[in-house]
C-alpha cells in the first residue's frame, strides 16, 4: 500500500458524508492519537505529561512543513477566528478585502479596526464573484498596505491565485484566510505574509487545532497586542510584566492545548506523507464528479470549473433548492443548503457509493419538478 492509499483507506464516514467543508469527520489516526494522550494524562505521571506538552513543538514543526515555513514563523492557535483578530489587532494603516468574505475575516477586520482606530478597512466591489489580481490592482492606492483573501471562497469553492495577486501588490502585506484549502489545495503559500487556518475540516483534525504562520515582513510590521503570558518575554515567576516575545509566539495568549496539539501534528503527517499535491488532486477530482452529476441532472454549478477547491456549489431553482435539499437528507446525504444554494463538499476519500447517493436523490428532486431547473437569482448564502 503506498502512501496515497493509506491516506485514502483513513476516510471512514459514513456513505452521503459530502459537507467537509463544514467539518471533518475525524481520521482513525486522529482517533487513536486522542485517545492514547488521554491515557496518558490520566496517570498524572511527570513522563506522560511531557510526552502530551511535547505535541505543541511537533505541530509547529508539522505546520511548517505544510507551509514550506520556518518552525519560528507557527504559533498554534485556539481557532482561525483568534489568529485572525491577533493579525488585525496588530495592524495600523488600510488593508483591502471583500465585504463577501466569510465573517471570520471581515468581523476581526472590524473588531480591530473600531478598538484602535488606527486600521483602515478598503472594501472590493460586493458584487465580484470572486478576488482576483485584476480587482485587487484596481482597487488600490497608495493608502493600502495590506490585503486579506481567503485561500477559497467558502461561497463557490474559487481558489485565488496568490502569486498573481503578490504580484499586483508588492510589498504590502498579504493576509490569507486558508481554512478551506490547508491540505486540499497546492497552494502559494510563501507568496503569503500571514497565513491562519484550523485543522478540523480538511485535516480531520477536530476543533481547537487552529495555527498562523507570520513571515518575517509581517513580524517587521505587525505590533502583537494580543499578547498574553505565553506570548511574552521573560520567565513566568517574573512579577514585572515583560514585553512581547520577538517571533511569531508573541501571538499568543495562554499555553496551547497539547491535546489538540497533538490531534494537529497526527493529521498534518498524513497530508504530508501522501503529498498535498496528490492530495489535492484526488479532491479536485472528485468537485469534477460532483459537476458532472449536476450536468447531467440540468442542474446550475456556480463554481468555477477551472479553479476549484472541494467546494461545488449548486445553483438551482429556489423551488428546486428546497426539493433537493428534503431528496439529499432523505436520502442521507450530508451538504450544506442555505438560501437557495447546496454546497456539495467531497474530499480525496469519498467514494463513489457516496457520489451515487447524491446522484440518486438529485434525480428525485429533479423527477418531482413540473419545470426543468433554472439558475437562482438570489444572493450567496452564509454557509460555515
Amino acid at each position: 500500500m503506498d502512501d496515497l492509499d493509506a491516506y485514502l483507506a483513513s476516510f471512514d464516514a459514513e456513505a452521503g458524508y459530502l459537507n467537509w467543508a463544514s467539518f471533518g469527520p475525524l481520521s482513525s489516526a486522529v482517533r487513536e492519537e486522542a485517545r492514547a494522550d488521554g491515557e496518558l494524562l490520566a496517570t498524572g505521571r511527570t513522563g506522560g505529561l511531557d510526552l502530551v506538552d511535547a505535541h505543541v513543538s511537533s505541530a509547529r514543526d508539522a505546520v511548517a512543513e505544510l507551509l514550506g515555513a520556518d518552525a519560528a514563523e507557527i504559533v498554534l492557535q485556539p481557532s482561525t477566528g483568534q489568529g485572525l483578530l491577533h493579525t488585525f489587532f496588530a495592524m495600523s494603516g488600510t488593508v483591502l478585502l471583500s465585504p463577501q468574505e466569510y465573517p471570520s475575516l471581515t468581523v476581526s477586520a472590524r473588531r480591530a479596526a473600531d478598538a484602535l482606530g488606527r486600521l483602515a478597512i478598503r472594501e472590493l466591489d460586493p458584487a465580484l464573484p470572486a478576488v482576483t489580481a485584476e480587482a485587487v490592482r484596481e482597487a488600490l492606492d497608495d493608502e493600502v498596505n495590506a490585503v486579506a483573501v481567503s485561500l477559497v471562497d467558502y461561497r463557490t469553492g474559487y481558489v485565488a491565485d496568490l502569486e498573481a495577486i503578490r504580484g499586483v501588490i508588492g510589498d504590502r502585506l498579504l493576509i490569507v484566510d486558508g481554512i478551506q484549502g490547508i491540505g486540499v489545495v497546492d497552494a502559494a503559500w510563501d507568496a503569503a505574509d500571514v497565513v491562519v487556518g484550523n485543522g478540523y475540516k480538511w485535516l480531520r483534525a477536530g476543533r481547537g487545532t487552529g495555527f498562523a504562520r507570520f513571515s518575517a515582513r509581517a513580524l517587521d510590521r505587525l505590533e502583537p497586542v494580543l499578547s498574553g503570558v505565553e506570548g511574552s518575554e521573560g520567565e513566568l515567576g517574573d512579577i514585572v510584566v515583560s514585553g512581547p516575545r520577538s517571533g511569531a509566539e508573541a501571538f499568543s495568549v495562554s499555553r496551547p492545548d497539547a491535546l489538540a496539539a497533538g490531534r494537529l501534528a497526527v493529521a498534518v503527517r498524513e497530508v504530508t506523507d501522501a503529498g498535498v499535491a496528490t492530495v489535492a488532486a484526488a479532491v479536485a477530482a472528485n468537485a469534477a464528479r460532483v459537476m458532472e452529476i449536476a450536468d447531467a441532472h440540468g442542474i446550475p454549478v456556480l463554481t468555477d470549473r477551472e479553479r476549484h477547491a472541494g467546494i461545488v456549489t449548486l445553483a438551482p431553482d429556489p423551488q428546486l433548492a428546497t426539493a433537493i435539499g428534503v431528496a439529499l437528507a432523505n436520502a442521507g446525504v450530508t451538504v450544506t443548503v442555505r438560501s437557495g444554494l447546496v454546497r456539495v463538499a467531497p474530499h480525496a476519500g469519498t467514494r463513489e457509493d457516496t457520489l451515487g447517493l447524491l446522484g440518486d436523490a438529485l434525480a428525485e428532486a429533479v423527477a418531482r419538478m413540473p419545470v426543468h431547473p433554472g439558475t437562482a437569482t438570489g444572493p450567496l448564502g452564509l454557509a460555515d
